[in-house]
């Protein structure tokens, strides 16, 4: 047998953790397995509430695996033979990193920034043949279809029906400019043949379906049920609406995405995906969906219409992995850890967009309604009005508008990722009356909780925090107890041979000496040396 020549790899194909870029899901799983992150499940498990409970209570352990269930009760038989991947990313920040193309090992801030510099780098999708997209091994089409031979999952006990794809990729297309979008929403099986889509006011495919049935024509719409879980991750967030988010990912990979021309539909599906569901959705079909426990941790909106989509064709690799994301309290669930970087990187990367300076990291909370409610950032004050400026920004730039209700900002000595660090500088530098802004009427979601009646939703408000210390008093406010960064060393260097446990961890401000600093108001004051950019302040 003739020996097979080892080829080096392409740099440009190359992630930035040095890897080769993940290819598809089952590449991903076989990674995540070699990190000692991956459970699966051989025993038969019920799909009707076993499943999630058992997501649900595992999301809640450390470390907290991604678990493959094997075998469904009453499924076995099933020609289809599907698997189920719960907990795909969950609490796991080594997971979430992998799935952005970063080492394993990356701290969260620095995972931020990364991510925040790539998604700068787009990459067009491109199209292959279908002979490269493992999904059509096996189609189905018009009656050949029936979804009700799936292991589609029940979450909770009061939700309306069984949830296909709630870690999906859905692809619809715009009506007027012909952009593809790539969105996460739920999907709740209908028939053999229907699934129902629920979207939030202001998503992108409610608007492409809005804007069909204005000009009374049906649109298409196709589902990835089984996906590379980077598709979960960019198609939960919001970018600009004329460009698809297949370039974002392309971005994330360092590569373009490899994606097919649908059988019964004209959309481009994702080349990787495990199953794949095309259909169409006629002018004015709906159907009554829900109620689904949703990602704040409550049931959302009581049943009510959804558009339908009557699927006209089913495409799946042999033995398919169907990919599901509960939603539940933290950390239970499924989108509050990737949330927590992804939507950070988007409102940094819309703060620099937009020239707003010092900004030295944001952080939406995973814990504040699956990474939604809550966004802190750490900057540097350079001028009156900075923090208030940030502040009202990062409430209303696209990648955090919607929903958040909490934005807070607080100084470069402060760890955004540190809740215990964000409380201490609410408490000591936050003077409420003063520092406490409201925004009224903002955008929200009918799963919103807090907004009774429900009449009253979509509408939301948000506070706007400043936990900086007071620009104009800056040179004369109270200072903080900082250790020398000699001392941090030193201790440092003897950390193991002291016997204390773990990781010495990280600090982020030190004892400094005393220097001169430009002050609007007075002029110099103690702080740092002036330099010529404060010079030219002082002429002014």
């Amino acid at each position: 047998m003739a020996k097979r020549e080892k080829r080096s790899a392409d740099p440009e194909s190359l992630s930035e953790s040095g890897a080769e870029p993940i290819k598809d899901l089952r590449e991903w799983i076989t990674r995540v397995e070699s990190m000692g992150e991956l459970v699966r499940v051989k025993q038969p498990v019920d799909c009707n509430e076993e499943m999630s409970a058992i997501a649900y209570l595992v999301a809640k352990q450390s470390p907290s695996p991604a678990i493959l269930f094997e075998r469904t009760k009453s499924y076995e038989t099933s020609p289809i033979g599907a698997t189920l991947l719960w907990n795909i990313l969950g609490p796991s920040l080594r997971r979430i990193a992998l799935t952005l193309e970063e080492s394993p090992d990356t701290l969260t801030v620095e995972l931020i920034r990364r991510v925040k510099e790539k998604l700068k780098q787009r990459k067009p999708p491109r199209e292959v043949a279908r002979n490269q997209a493992p999904f059509y091994e096996n189609s189905r089409t018009g009656n050949e279809v029936d979804l009700l031979e799936l292991p589609i999952p029940k979450h909770w006990p009061l939700d309306g029906g069984h949830y296909a794809g709630t870690a999906d990729a859905v692809i619809t297309r715009d009506p007027d400019s012909g952009y593809l979008n790539v969105g996460t929403y739920r999907m709740m099986l209908q028939g053999k043949n229907q699934v129902g889509l629920y979207l939030s006011p202001g998503k992108d495919a409610r608007l492409h379906i809005t804007r069909a049935w204005q000009k009374d024509q049906p649109i298409q719409v196709a589902a990835a049920w089984g996906i590379d879980p980077l598709f979960m991750v960019i198609g939960s967030q919001t970018f600009p609406k004329n460009v698809s988010e297949y370039e974002f990912a392309g971005g994330i990979k360092g590569r373009p995405i490899p994606v097919v021309r649908g059988m019964t539909t004209d959309l481009l599906l994702p080349a990787s995906a495990e199953f794949v569901v095309e259909g169409v959705i006629r002018p004015n079909s709906v159907k009554k969906e829900g109620p689904f426990g949703e990602f704040p941790g409550y049931y959302g909106r009581p049943e009510a219409g959804c558009p339908l989509v009557e699927v006209t064709a089913v495409h799946y690799r042999s033995s398919p992995i169907l990919t599901n994301a509960l939603m539940a309290d933290y950390p239970s669930n499924e989108q509050s850890g990737f949330f927590s970087i992804i939507r950070s990187a988007r409102i940094w990367d819309d703060l620099e967009k937009l020239g707003i300076p010092g900004i030295q990291g944001v952080y939406s909370h995973p814990a504040a309604a699956g990474g939604f409610g809550m966004t802190v950032l750490s900057l540097e004050q350079r001028y009156a009005g900075h923090a208030a400026q940030a502040l009202a920004l990062a409430a209303q730039v696209p990648g955090g508008a919607y929903y958040t209700k909490w934005i807070i900002a607080v100084d470069e000595d402060v760890d955004p990722t540190d809740i215990n660090q964000v409380i201490w500088a609410m408490s000591s530098r936050c003077n409420p009356v003063d520092d406490i802004d409201l925004l009224r009427n903002t955008w929200s979601t009918w799963l919103d909780p807090t907004q009774n009646p429900p009449e009253k939703r979509p509408y939301g408000s948000k506070a706007l925090i400043n936990a900086c210390k007071e620009h104009r008093y800056l040179p004369v406010f109270s200072k903080r107890t900082t250790l020398r960064r000699e001392i941090y060393d030193q201790v440092a260097s003897r950390w193991r041979e002291l016997g204390l446990p773990g990781e010495i961890p990280t600090v982020r401000a030190f004892e400094e000496e005393t220097k001169v600093v430009y002050h609007e108001v007075g002029g110099f004051e103690p702080g740092h040396q002036p330099g010529e950019e404060d010079k030219a302040k002082d002429k002014e």
